[in-house]
């Protein structure tokens, strides 16, 4: 992309429209504040966590983030900016990349459009700031789609090569990649322009390259006892319930990182096309299906399953970038700028609850307290320099000590329950026994800590002794905005049968 054209577009942009420009450029201001400001997500510390136990995959994902922390913080250290400017750099790449890919579809003022709006979502601002594997795989997503569109509209048949590559790095960034694959097959089924494809070497070729670039995964799930794959799979089948308010929390939280506008207008211009042509997505034109199929079976398929499952609010973010370029093509100058309005309102909100938390969050994921939490752990170690530490709320506070702390801090594997990757670093937990421990455990809701307090007493199980010590607090002023439990555990029996806790 030459810098002198996308400067061109964007002073077209800012002339017809300067309300679109200015907007996204104060969001994107506002993102690079955040990087200063913004404490250690669990996400951050978790992937980081990664970073220092080197291998082909990982339990819960393949190896993409950590590759990318890895490079930031090699060279500026294990440090929270490192972290966040590792994930804004890589979203920024998305960014060029999608407005490359927009402009196969839309004239150049749309496409610097498109791009301002899709760099305006609140997705954006996630994937800038938390790491997650949808930081690789959205860069990778957008960089094979650009190979596909050229191996298949420009007949370069290079781009096939290149096509399989970046597939197989986006299976390399996280599972979802899965549907790039699909949507190939699928558009390839359903246009009869470009079915040809399916007699020659071609796509086979793209698919051998993409599994040889995937085959690090592959082989880990071999040694493994394919335990990322099952995980991602049968793992997650359990705890499936009919529940209507489960869909509409996901349509909340979608139409929340993409702004309203633009999420309903997305329904609505799917509705107006399936009245168009009927259901029959082989007659739509070859450049709209192109994008439907890259959009529609990741879109449908979370939303599907959302009123039985729980849909987090990152799974449906690859179908996004097709599906804003196809949807920019039918806004409005109106709808644009409500849809800019939105975001605008939406990141002045997110700005001043991440400079002053007003409305207290009463989960773990949550960027306030973990840095004074674990500069409290680090001093309280001091009074107990032989004891290990541990915690036990899946992987948050052990991962946020183990990014903080030089020493190993432990996971809920200690009490022999699931670990996610603590339970795959070599840990010897029999080489413990007889050795005290401190357990940290964090309170989700200040002022009622009876089921943290419950959990504690299950420890028993584990260590001769369990007492209480002062609690950690984190204050913002006079307000108590964090709280974590403090016990001492004397010891520890790692033979003794587990039990459910938190």
């Amino acid at each position: 992309m030459k810098i002198k054209s996308f400067r061109d577009d964007l002073h077209a942009a800012y002339t017809e429209n300067r309300w679109l420009v200015l907007s996204a450029l104060f969001i994107l201001l506002l993102r690079l504040t955040f990087i200063g400001f913004m404490g250690l997500m669990p996400q951050d510390a978790y992937y980081t966590f990664y970073t220092e136990h080197p291998a082909a995959s990982y339990f819960d994902h393949p190896p993409g983030i950590a590759w990318i922390l890895k490079s930031f913080t090699a060279v500026l250290g294990k440090k929270v900016y490192a972290v966040k400017l590792a994930d804004t750099a890589v979203t920024l790449f998305t960014l060029i990349f999608f407005y490359r890919f927009s402009l196969r579809f839309l004239s150049r003022r749309r496409a610097a459009n498109a791009l301002m709006l899709f760099s305006s979502t609140l997705m954006v601002t996630i994937l800038s700031l938390v790491s997650t594997p949808d930081v690789p795989l959205l860069l990778c997503w957008t960089l094979s789609l650009l190979c596909l569109y050229k191996a298949l509209f420009l007949e370069k048949k290079v781009y096939w090569l290149l096509a399989g590559i970046m597939m197989g790095l986006a299976f390399d960034s996280k599972y979802t990649a899965v549907f790039l694959p699909a949507g190939l097959l699928l558009y390839l089924a359903l246009s009869a322009t470009h079915r040809k494809w399916l007699g020659t070497v071609w796509p086979w070729l793209s698919f051998v390259l993409m599994v040889l670039a995937f085959s690090p995964v592959l082989w880990w799930n071999v040694q493994h006892d394919f335990a990322s794959f099952r995980f991602q799979s049968t793992g997650r089948t359990g705890g499936i319930d009919f529940r209507i308010t489960d869909l509409l929390g996901v349509i909340a939280h979608q139409s929340a990182i993409l702004a309203p506008v633009m999420f309903f207008s997305l329904l609505v211009v799917l509705y107006k096309m399936t009245r168009k042509y009927k259901g029959k997505l082989w007659t739509v034109p070859d450049h709209t299906l192109f994008l439907l199929c890259f959009f529609l079976p990741v879109f449908l398929s979370f939303l599907s399953i959302s009123v039985v499952y729980w849909v987090k609010l990152n799974w449906m973010m690859p179908a996004y970038v097709t599906g804003v370029i196809w949807v920019s093509k039918y806004l409005s100058q109106k709808t644009i700028k409500w849809q800019q309005i939105f975001a605008v309102a939406i990141h002045i909100v997110l700005a001043v609850e991440l400079r002053w938390y007003p409305v207290p969050i009463r989960s773990d994921d949550v960027w306030v307290g973990w840095g004074r939490m674990a500069s409290a752990v680090k001093n309280l170690k001091r009074s107990y320099p032989s004891d290990f530490v541990f915690s036990a709320d899946d992987y948050k506070t052990s991962a946020v000590l183990n990014f903080y702390m030089e020493e190993m801090v432990y996971g809920q594997n200690i009490i022999r329950k699931p670990a996610l990757q603590f339970d795959y670093v070599g840990t010897r937990l029999t080489s413990l026994k007889g050795k005290n421990a401190l357990f940290i455990n964090s309170v989700r809701h200040i002022g009622d800590e009876q089921l943290e307090k419950q959990f504690a007493d299950s420890l028993r199980r584990y260590f001769r002794e369990v007492y209480p010590l002062k609690p950690i607090e984190v204050k913002r002023g006079p307000r108590l905005v964090r709280k974590f439990l403090v016990y001492r555990c004397e010891y520890y029996l790692p033979g003794r049968p587990g039990l459910t806790g938190k």
